[in-house]
């Protein structure tokens, strides 16, 4: 079973360095997870839209908090979900001197939609269409497009003017030997909403034949892309 990101990116996939094709090369018959840890020396978000990312921080999507040289972890575990879906996590701590702040995400390979769905903090409330290539230095290039919000039998498609577009870069630095990531989010109207740049150092681990950490799958899975 190839990756995710390999389905998404076809032959563009070998284009990538040698180091970001092993982070997103596995799948869940591999049995392995790339567990990072590195500093995130910029964090800053717009005050304009503090109220709203701290309705998200409860569900573990976003924060209202900046800051510089802030420890940073990362867990990218491949597992098959509920559904049967090809499935890799991105669990995100931030380590602020006042609190350790979550972003989560689940990410599927849509074979209906032909591209990676990204499901938003840990009740995978908000769905998001993701735009993949590779970059010219080897790195990977996300670009978010349509976002969706699911609750119960609510569904509804959210409008362009009342998000954000993301736009993440990660590659790796050979004369650093450690992996660099930056991401941007921008709303049309207001202008960056939020953004953090940061290096970190990620090794590839065994996963247990019993499966992958508990924390590391949402508290609810959603069945609609």
């Amino acid at each position: 079973m190839t990756s995710i990101y390999e389905q998404a990116l076809g032959e563009s996939f070998h284009r990538l360095h040698p180091r970001i094709r092993e982070r997103f090369g596995f799948s869940s018959r591999d049995r392995v997870a790339s567990v990072g840890v590195g500093t995130m020396h910029r964090i800053w978000h717009n005050r304009l839209v503090s109220p709203a990312l701290r309705l998200g921080m409860a569900r573990h999507i976003m924060f209202p908090h900046s800051g510089c040289d802030v420890p940073f972890t990362i867990e990218n575990y491949a597992f098959v979900d509920g559904y049967g879906r090809e499935t890799v996590s991105w669990i995100r701590k931030f380590k602020f001197k006042q609190a350790i702040r979550h972003f989560d995400a689940t990410m599927i390979y849509s074979k209906r939609r032909r591209r990676i769905v990204d499901y938003l903090g840990n009740k995978q409330h908000l769905a998001v269409d993701l735009q993949i290539s590779a970059a010219p230095n080897g790195g990977i290039r996300i670009v978010s497009g349509e976002q969706r919000f699911y609750e119960g039998l609510l569904g509804f498609r959210i409008p362009r003017l009342l998000t954000g577009t993301a736009e993440v870069v990660e590659w790796f630095d050979d004369e650093a030997d450690r992996y660099r990531i930056s991401v941007r989010i921008r709303n049309s109207i207001i202008g960056t909403l939020f953004r953090y740049d940061g290096t970190f150092e990620a090794r590839m681990i065994e996963t247990s034949e019993r499966g992958i950490p508990l924390d590391v799958k949402p508290l609810r899975e959603e069945a609609r892309e």
